[in-house]
């Protein structure tokens, strides 16, 4: 594959800023989606031939930093994107790929599968709902969705609600510095962003999401018949993001946080 001919165009840029997030198919060769795969699927203590033996809708797998995994996330097209999104040298390259929740076909409830931001700061706070997100994205450069598996409509493709980072924005920039917690952010259900168009995270295993970092998204059950494996990584900053430049080189994250502030609604202002 050529990757330089693959960069992002402008309509996939301008995409990311207007809905909040841009699918890139190929993103890292099925193969490394196989082989790290298989290093879950021992993981999990479930045998992927026997479904008597998937007896949880989830279980959590912690960090992945071995070689599938750091490839998937380092291949010439995602840097040139997060050059494209972030900015030359405002990412921190991406080495391991973070908590992976497996998801088995089950009709129980997974009990998680609620509206939310992947908050970003104060997560020393033992208890999750005081970890924070500020409107200069402190700690978070890009949410990413990295497929390793097929995942069709069925298989609790994660939901994401299209330009709901726009609303975000909006709630954090009245909290300036010190942000808010995710126990304020959810305190009204995500309900500003209820009426936004709702997508699946749908695509075959090496398929990458690239998500602004203050998208709403949740999870679902799951309701096909094979296990979905998917990473959710942050991309981390190298700089603060900086939302009022002398020289005008806003990056596209940043370029979309000062849209919602200045298209704010009337009783906002």
């Amino acid at each position: 594959m050529d990757d330089i001919r693959r960069r992002l165009t402008d309509a996939h840029v301008e995409h990311f800023i207007h809905e909040g997030f841009v699918r890139l198919d190929d993103a890292f060769p099925r193969a490394w989606a196989d082989e790290g795969r298989a290093l879950l699927w021992r993981d999990t203590g479930c045998d992927p031939q026997a479904p008597a033996t998937w007896t949880k809708p989830v279980i959590r797998l912690g960090l992945y930093g071995q070689e599938p995994f750091a490839r998937a996330a380092s291949t010439p097209l995602l840097h040139a994107a997060f050059d494209q999104l972030v900015g030359p040298g405002r990412w921190l390259p991406c080495k391991a790929l973070g908590t992976f929740p497996v998801r088995f076909p089950s009709p129980e409830d997974p009990g998680d599968a609620g509206w939310h931001i992947d908050v970003s700061f104060g997560t020393e706070h033992p208890d999750f709902l005081q970890w924070r997100a500020n409107i200069h994205s402190r700690g978070r450069a890009l949410l990413m969705l990295f497929l390793f598996s097929d995942v069709g409509p069925d298989d609790a493709p994660t939901r994401i609600r299209a330009g709901s980072h726009l609303d975000i924005a909006r709630t954090l920039a009245p909290a300036g510095e010190a942000g808010l917690t995710l126990g304020a952010l959810a305190a009204q259900g995500f309900a500003d962003s209820a009426g936004r168009p709702e997508v699946l995270a749908t695509g075959e295993a090496g398929t990458v999401y690239l998500c602004h970092p203050f998208l709403v998204h949740s999870a679902q059950p799951h309701r096909g018949t094979r296990p979905r494996f998917m990473a959710q990584p942050p991309l981390l900053p190298a700089t603060p993001l900086v939302l009022q430049r002398e020289d005008q080189a806003y990056s596209p994250v940043e370029q979309a946080i000062r849209l919602a502030l200045e298209t704010r609604q009337p009783s906002e202002r």
